[in-house]
């Protein structure tokens, strides 16, 4: 169920990352468009939430399809997800609220949908549009925070037990991967093959050191973080 504010859910963009049709049948839009629109929106949720739960509950039973879930504290008609982008935006737009009033008004919208996520027991997810004073209250009433900041490769998304360590490009015709994603991907295969990853001890001699190297004679040499200085200044070579 998508509660929505300056068109963040367009069909187009739904259509090309959703990995089927049948998905998108089960996305719910609402849109305000002013404050109070918003949030009769977010206060309707229950009864749109309920009368789809009438609908999915009835065509299963139709169809024969009404065997329990395998989690009995899940239901496969409640909601997956709520999604409310934005959520400032209408309060902080809206000329016919004073500031006061428009504080309130998201206060109560950000109550409603931590209701929600209890009484659900689902994710609700919700961004906002600035970082100020005004959206104090968006970062209080969050379990969980992601920061999401425009790269280079695309957007980058950060989380306490999460990041971004891969980039479509080309509309996902190839992706551009991370040093972090690598380590990660390796790391995993050492401990399935039963190999353990080991950090090499620094070396006492060279404090600024990151390793050995090996010359082409056959030598083996300390090496710092740059590789060109090593062989600029390697002896034998004339680099100094």
């Amino acid at each position: 169920f998508w509660v929505d504010a300056n068109g963040h859910a367009t069909t187009t963009t739904l259509a090309q990352i959703a990995p089927s049709q049948r998905l998108l049948n089960r996305i719910h839009v609402a849109r305000g468009f002013t404050a109070y629109q918003h949030y009769g929106a977010v206060c309707d949720l229950p009864t749109a939430v309920n009368k789809s739960i009438q609908i999915s509950t009835t065509d299963a039973g139709a169809a024969g399809r009404g065997e329990p879930s395998r989690d009995e504290d899940t239901s496969p008609h409640t909601p997956a997800l709520i999604v409310v982008p934005a959520v400032d935006t209408q309060y902080r737009a809206d000329d016919t609220l004073g500031e006061t009033h428009a504080e309130t008004l998201q206060a109560r919208t950000l109550a409603r949908l931590a209701t929600y996520a209890d009484g659900y027991d689902i994710p609700v997810l919700v961004t906002r549009n600035e970082r100020n004073e005004f959206t104090e209250s968006v970062a209080t009433v969050a379990d969980h925070h992601l920061e999401c900041e425009q790269t280079r490769m695309g957007p980058r998304v950060v989380g306490e037990n999460f990041e971004t360590l891969v980039y479509p490009v080309d509309d996902g015709a190839y992706y551009q991967t991370t040093f972090a994603y690598w380590r990660q991907l390796l790391a995993a295969r050492a401990t399935q093959v039963g190999v353990e990853p080991t950090t090499p001890a620094p070396s006492t001699s060279t404090p600024e050191g990151v390793g050995t190297g090996v010359t082409a004679d056959g030598e083996t040499v300390a090496a710092t973080a740059d590789p060109l200085l090593d062989a600029w200044t390697a002896s034998g070579t004339g680099g100094r």
